[in-house]
């Protein structure tokens, strides 16, 4: 059986990989998948400013969105959101780089419990995110066998 370390990775790298959203659209960088948690990075860039010059908040809970998605099927198990909520800390302006840091805190049965915390390049926290998530049928990758 691999290593849950190496199966996160496989896992995260699989889903980065076809994930046009995050990668292409708003060219995220997936920074680690590891068991129950992950981190990902996106620069705040002109076209995501709103009305008052400062990223749009839907792009914000986007990236924490995207770092939840992350963390729950580390396990290699098909996982959804069954709910989410966002709170707003502080702005995030044109040429900030948020990091998203998720983890797990609770995983029971098919439903888990995660935090996301959104920071900016000087370390101040943008935005706290919860996501509730729920196991359906399937895997990611292919579990090889180790032996």
């Amino acid at each position: 059986m691999m290593a849950a370390a190496d199966l996160a990775a496989r896992v995260g790298a699989a889903m980065f990989a076809v994930d046009a959203a995050s990668k292409d659209f708003l060219q995220m960088e997936l920074l680690s998948c590891e068991p129950g948690r992950a981190r990902l990075r996106m620069a705040v860039r002109e076209p995501m400013l709103n009305g008052h010059k400062i990223c749009h908040g839907g792009l914000i809970f986007t990236l924490a969105d995207s770092t939840f998605a992350f963390a729950c099927n580390s396990h290699n198990k098909v996982t959804v959101a069954a709910g989410a909520s966002i709170e707003f800390l502080k702005p995030a302006h044109l040429g900030d780089v948020l990091t998203c840091e998720g983890v797990e805190q609770v995983l029971q049965g098919r439903h888990g419990v995660y935090d996301m915390k959104v920071t900016n390049q000087r370390g101040e926290t943008v935005a706290m995110f919860r996501g509730k998530s729920a196991t359906i049928q399937g895997t990611i990758v292919a579990e090889e066998d180790e032996a």
